[in-house]
């Protein structure tokens, strides 16, 4: 871990550190069965295991908007380990009622899965396994859209062995790539953005992994995202200033804490964080 002082010349560059920092809600959805019929609806989720359903996404996120927050995430949990096609509907509300940048993620297989949901409203497109299973998919699209479009996802967790391994398919498939590692590769095939997920972390509200968040920090130069236990304003502070991320992502936190992003942007800022009070 680096001090906060030292930090600020991270890379040689004296002013990275005061650039503007993001709090990006993450809206995570399943899923559910009404009777006969499907829809997907807002959830959390602890350790990417336990599920709590909380109401419809759109919805929530015409919420934070109103709540000032940065950038939205939707990301469908189910999609890439059920082998389903991608948010179109949501995304298609998303960008009819909402307006501010989001990034979807969820069941993107392709190329022209991009292209789909790019066309559809959504600003950024996240991929995980897609990524790791076809890793050439980072390259092509971000040679065709650019790489600013193009999010990779890297879920991960401490395995049997005590090593921290790559998690894809929902959290279900352990993978052999080490998540610092394969962020530096990410980033070299075109990723814009890197969204660095604690799976031993998600829901739990115990905190950040600040230690894994600070190690990727170091090998990319493009924005990180880092998510996975926020419970506490302080915890964000901390991915901030202790984990040199650029954006903190939380789902969890915004559903049950009676705070929001407009609360929690004051405190942040109140800690000496460089973030926007106003978008």
């Amino acid at each position: 871990m680096v001090s906060a002082s030292s930090k600020t010349f991270l890379n040689g560059n004296p002013e990275a550190y005061m650039l503007k920092k993001r709090l990006i809600p993450k809206l995570q959805m399943k899923v559910s069965r009404f009777g006969s019929k499907t829809r997907m609806v807002l959830v959390t989720t602890i350790q990417f295991d336990e599920i709590i359903e909380i109401g419809d996404p759109v919805s929530q996120a015409k919420i934070y908007e109103a709540q000032v927050a940065d950038e939205l995430i939707f990301l469908d949990l189910d999609a890439s380990s059920e082998n389903r096609d991608t948010l179109i509907e949501v995304v298609k509300r998303s960008a009819e009622e909402i307006f501010m940048p989001f990034t979807v993620g969820g069941g993107v297989r392709s190329v022209e899965d991009f292209r789909k949901l790019l066309s559809c409203g959504a600003d950024k497109v996240s991929i995980n396994t897609a990524a790791v299973e076809m890793p050439d998919l980072i390259n092509e699209a971000s040679e065709i859209f650019g790489k600013q479009c193009v999010v990779v996802s890297i879920d991960y967790r401490m395995n049997r062995e005590g090593k921290y391994r790559v998690y894809t398919r929902g959290g279900n498939v352990e993978t052999n790539y080490d998540p610092v590692l394969w962020a530096g590769e990410c980033e070299e095939r075109g990723a814009g953005e890197i969204l660095l997920t604690s799976i031993d972390r998600d829901g739990t509200r115990t905190g950040l992994d600040l230690d894994m968040t600070w190690q990727v920090a170091q090998v990319i130069t493009v924005p990180l995202i880092t998510s996975g236990g926020c419970g506490l304003a302080s915890h964000f502070v901390e991915g901030f200033i202790e984990g040199n991320a650029d954006a903190v992502s939380a789902g969890t936190y915004f559903c049950f804490k009676d705070e929001n992003p407009m609360q929690t942007r004051s405190q942040i800022k109140n800690a000496g964080v460089p973030i926007r009070l106003h978008t």
